[in-house]
């Protein structure tokens, strides 16, 4: 299984996804005149505007859903594995990804609030939905649902629940071995999953409402409480941060450290991480409430930076400010004086030792209740997106239960994957992440070659801007945007 996963693995993210994802995002950044710069004041002040309405939910909540998604076991397990295989230098390329990523995030959650529709009293929307109509490409638009939905309800899922309970094992020691069908599995591990897969039915079965409440509190409190916790490990040993600094730019670009390892998997966990390009972030995009598109893909191009130069690099100081890590191949060891080579790289481990190097007795359980938030709130925001593809494959072809039987596949899979090894794991949802990041930025390369709609919104948005609108409108036929119903009727409305 390790080996037909990974060879899949090698076609999916060969150099090509690799440079796609970096090329697509200076590509956007220079067309939209790197946005993510000029904008970011904005930004932030979009971040307290809109408000929840009976249809949608509100910009902040938007925001929250799809931290939700990008903050997660990538932030932690994510940034280990790839300084454990690409080497410090890792870093370097996910800050480089995210910086480029900003502005694909913005120009595919803009799409996404664009051709949004209104389902079961809901907004709905997504790379299927703008696919199929910036593009006319049904057959395109339910291949990224299939794969969407294969990869958010079966793959990706396992990734989360894994870091959990090898977070939990960890922390509180394993326990006792039982006999299971999956084989020998620790007490703690069946017990750990089965609570997630408990806590995570009640919250999904409320639907989309209920998952935005949770994650609005949830995430901003955990990922500033995790941040803060980084800052006084890193206050503490204040003075090898400049060493820290050089370590990541010198190992980025030395051959010795594995250049094209150093891009390959800082791109690769960068991408897992941050979500730019995958497809994910418009989903909770379109889901908001906002008056004009280019409003909601500010936002989410700011939650970028949140979750990669906040909480990646959180992590990234913690593991190399204390030394707790390997890097595979490299036969020095490279830790304070304990040999880890032996670590999964993938697992959360070397943050836990981090953390525990510096506050003994505390480190590991604190990791582990901040993954269980992390890739709890990540399960939700994998389920919301897996729906509403879902939903999009039944304007088609109505099959009774489908809903249903995401629910429950998922929670399987979330159990499963709480049980299983770390690897198989991680290149199940390499896979997915692949899969999703290939399919929807060549979909939204082509939307701009057809008529550039993100673009048209932004500068748009801009224009009223800088005339001292306080309330937006968006009128995409005198845009020369077509087939984005949704706004032509509100403006008929109003």
């Amino acid at each position: 299984m390790h080996d037909i996963v990974a060879t899949i693995n090698s076609y999916i993210w060969s150099s090509a996804l690799v440079y796609l994802c970096l090329g697509a995002g200076l590509f956007f950044s220079i067309l939209t005149r790197f946005v993510q710069v000029r904008q970011i004041r904005e930004m932030i002040r979009l971040l307290t505007q809109g408000r929840e309405s009976k249809q949608g939910i509100s910009t902040f909540q938007a925001l929250a859903v799809s931290l939700s998604g990008r903050v997660g076991t990538g932030n932690i397990a994510g940034v280990a594995a790839a300084i454990g295989f690409g080497g410090p230098g890792a870093v370097f390329w996910m800050w480089v990804v995210a910086f480029l990523g900003a502005s694909t995030a913005y120009v595919e959650s803009t799409l996404g609030q664009i051709y949004k529709e209104v389902d079961d009293k809901q907004y709905r929307g997504g790379p299927a939905f703008y696919i199929e109509k910036a593009l006319g490409q049904k057959w395109y638009a339910w291949l990224f649902a299939l794969s969407t939905v294969l990869a958010t309800g079966f793959l990706l899922p396992g990734v989360q629940a894994n870091a959990i309970g090898n977070a939990v094992d960890l922390a509180l020691g394993g326990g006792a071995l039982i006999e299971s069908p999956f084989g020998e599995v620790s007490r703690v591990k069946l017990i750990t999953g089965s609570t997630v897969v408990l806590f995570l039915g009640v919250i999904i079965f409320g639907g989309v409402k209920r998952i935005a409440h949770f994650t609005q509190v949830v995430v901003p409190l955990m990922a500033l409480a995790y941040i803060v916790s980084a800052l006084v490990i890193i206050s503490l040993n204040i003075s090898a941060v400049p060493d820290v600094f050089a370590l990541i730019l010198k190992d980025a670009f030395t051959p010795m450290a594995g250049f094209g390892a150093a891009i390959g998997w800082g791109v690769k966990r960068g991408i897992y991480s941050n979500e730019a390009g995958q497809g994910t972030g418009p989903h909770a995009a379109a889901a908001a409430e906002v008056q004009h598109p280019a409003q909601q893909g500010l936002v989410q191009a700011f939650s970028v930076y949140v979750d990669t130069l906040l909480v990646c690099s959180a992590t990234a100081f913690m593991i190399l400010i204390t030394g707790a890590y390997h890097v595979e191949g490299v036969e020095t060891v490279v830790s304070s004086g304990t040999l880890m080579a032996t670590v999964d790289p993938n697992s959360p481990a070397f943050t836990q030792m981090a953390v525990e190097s510096v506050v003994s007795g505390v480190g590991a359980p604190f990791v582990a209740v901040a993954l269980f938030f992390f890739a709890f709130t990540t399960l939700l925001a994998y389920y919301y997106i897996a729906e509403t593809n879902v939903a999009y494959i039944k304007r088609t072809l109505n099959i009774p239960g489908l809903m249903l039987i995401l629910k429950f596949g998922l929670l399987a899979t979330v159990f499963y994957g709480a049980i299983r090894t770390a690897s198989l794991a991680w290149a199940l949802g390499d896979i997915g992440v692949g899969l999703m990041a290939w399919l929807n930025i060549v979909g939204i390369l082509i939307i701009f070659l057809a008529g550039q709609p993100a673009i048209k919104a932004l500068r748009d948005y801009e224009k009223q801007k800088a005339d001292g609108r306080e309330k937006y409108t968006f009128d995409p036929k005198a845009l020369g945007i077509k087939n984005a119903e949704f706004w032509e009727n509100r403006l008929k409305q109003k």
